[in-house]
């Protein structure tokens, strides 16, 4: 508990331009003023978050965090459960589609075992991380106990800084996990104070009875645990997973260290959801990546105020909607650091005062 109370008490709130030289120095440029729309608005965050003009993105990694969820025995999800095992081997072996998309982007995929159901062995691609072997199931009890939701946040502070020493620029949220958007959906009912029905998706592919299933395995978990949308923790450790603690840890450790945050889909944003419940202030830190096919992504979105980049109705998870954006990103941060301005480049100013 100390790492975490010691993270949230460095959090600062992200003043957008304090002195106006951002937006000065995008004037200059021989551009229609506004021109760049949210490429612009994506340099101004970045540079605001680092607190200077003179920023750039070297050192881009994406955060894959792997967990199991007992939830799975109620018969939410379509594939079996060992098949988060066997995703986190092909992530290690660099044949997913996130690490496609890493590569094509410049970025390095870190795997973390948060809480996978059955043993891995730490490898150089794969950091061990597990807080227990998958999560109890919460349609009959708590997911785990306050300490372990505690412990899964931590580890994604712990992650942050470990990373900062080989340097950290920008952070992608990622997740894998057969069940996840289960517990991602019963977060955003109890935070959002939202209707089970209307939050609960298809997954990773069900059909109507299957949905049914799920939503009611949903409501019983939320009528047995009775977590407190007034406390983001306990709301965790009641309906939540080892993995959504560990994103809301990367969160609030990439907060404290002044990094920008890319969410990826459904379960990255459960994640947001839960530190920005801990503290607002990371709020301003978060750029959102694409809107997700899964039905209650936009409404997790809309909690935290957030206008996704894209929406190319994907639904994947892994990081891969967050190292599409970070491509993004790192183009909005070039075009402050390298365009010409009107004088230097000979073109006529225009006659409006821009």
């Amino acid at each position: 508990m100390e790492l975490l109370k010691r993270t949230l008490s460095h959090i600062k709130e992200v003043i957008i331009d304090p002195r106006g030289g951002i937006q000065k120095k995008f004037d200059a440029f021989a551009i229609p003023r506004g021109s760049l729309g949210r490429l612009e608005e994506l340099a101004t965050l970045y540079a605001s978050i680092k607190g200077g003009l003179n920023c750039e993105i070297k050192h881009k990694k994406i955060f894959t965090m792997a967990g199991d969820h007992g939830v799975v025995e109620e018969g939410v999800s379509a594939f079996p459960q060992q098949v988060t095992e066997q995703m986190v081997q092909n992530f290690i072996e660099g044949g997913a589609a996130i690490n496609v998309l890493a590569r094509h982007v410049g970025a390095r995929v870190i795997v973390v075992d948060c809480g996978v159901a059955s043993h891995l062995e730490a490898k150089p691609s794969l950091k061990i991380k597990k807080v227990g072997q998958g999560t109890k199931n919460m349609a009959r009890g708590p997911a785990m106990t306050r300490e372990d939701a505690v412990r899964s946040i931590e580890i994604g502070i712990e992650l942050i800084e470990e990373e900062l020493e080989e340097g950290l620029d920008i952070v992608g949220l990622g997740d894998m996990g057969i069940g996840n958007t289960t517990p991602s959906s019963a977060i955003l009912a109890v935070l959002g104070r939202m209707d089970v029905d209307l939050v609960t998706g298809r997954g990773t592919g069900l059909d109507e009875s299957a949905v049914q299933k799920k939503i009611q395995a949903i409501k019983k978990a939320i009528d047995v645990n009775c977590p407190n949308p007034n406390d983001p923790i306990d709301v965790l450790a009641k309906v939540g997973g080892y993995e959504i603690g560990g994103l809301a840890g990367l969160c609030l450790g990439a907060a404290r260290y002044r990094i920008p945050i890319i969410l990826d889909g459904f379960i990255s944003t459960a994640g947001a959801l839960i530190a920005n419940a801990i503290e607002s202030k990371v709020n301003k830190y978060l750029i959102a990546s694409h809107v997700s096919a899964e039905r209650g992504h936009r409404l997790m979105l809309n909690l935290l105020n957030k206008i996704p980049l894209f929406d190319l109705n994907m639904r994947l998870g892994e990081g891969t909607g967050a190292a599409l954006a970070m491509n993004l990103v790192e183009a909005g941060v070039k075009l402050l650091n390298e365009m010409a301005t009107f004088h230097e480049a000979g073109v006529s100013e225009p006659h409006v005062r821009r």
